[in-house]
């Protein structure tokens, strides 16, 4: 899952919030750097990831994947993912998409203490409204030029705009399947 899905997934006050961002930007073993609540979201976006990489459904999607793209295709796959939830957000969730990412962008903004990382990306992430913006397909494409730039061989992307389009209503239906059963094991995690 990418960003808008951990958001999601790990709770509503800011302190989950920050955390369910936090899961990607902080490694290691957590001892009491941050505040608890942050530290349990953190926590809780790492059973997500293991939940979701060893998923049935999850490992069916991949397998779509061309074998040329297959060592990124778990990257493709997360970004995919967040496009098909912000696009059919109202199935998911119970409120407007708008509003919940203003809530995100209003606690990343105010926050003052962001991971190395975040803390580069969290002004454009606000200022372009990445969240929202997953809603469109076409952005896809921006989104994993960037991932490209960090990876060591980007070249294995290029072409995942034009499979995913290939791919799109069996990878659509796969997320129909497999995010209400995530969701399902966030709340119990929660």
């Amino acid at each position: 899952m990418n960003y808008l899905a951990h958001l999601h997934l790990g709770g509503q006050r800011p302190g989950q919030l920050l955390g369910s961002l936090y899961g990607d930007f902080v490694k290691g073993r957590l001892q009491g750097q941050f505040e608890p609540e942050i530290e349990a979201a953190i926590a809780l976006h790492r059973q997500i990831d293991v939940f979701t990489d060893r998923h049935p459904l999850v490992d069916a999607s991949l397998a779509r994947f061309s074998t040329t793209r297959r060592r990124y295709a778990g990257i493709v796959l997360d970004v995919f993912f967040d496009h098909c939830l912000a696009r059919d957000w109202t199935l998911y969730a119970d409120r407007p998409l708008g509003q919940f990412t203003t809530d995100v962008y209003r606690v990343l903004s105010s926050e003052r203490q962001l991971p190395e990382r975040l803390a580069k990306i969290a002004p454009h992430m606000v200022a372009n409204d990445w969240l929202g913006s997953y809603r469109e397909f076409e952005v896809l494409e921006q989104v994993l030029r960037g991932i490209s730039r960090r990876l060591t061989r980007p070249e294995e992307l290029a072409g995942a705009m034009e499979e995913l389009r290939r791919l799109y209503e069996p990878l659509s239906e796969d997320f129909r399947l497999f995010y209400p059963q995530l969701q399902d094991f966030a709340g119990r995690q929660l």
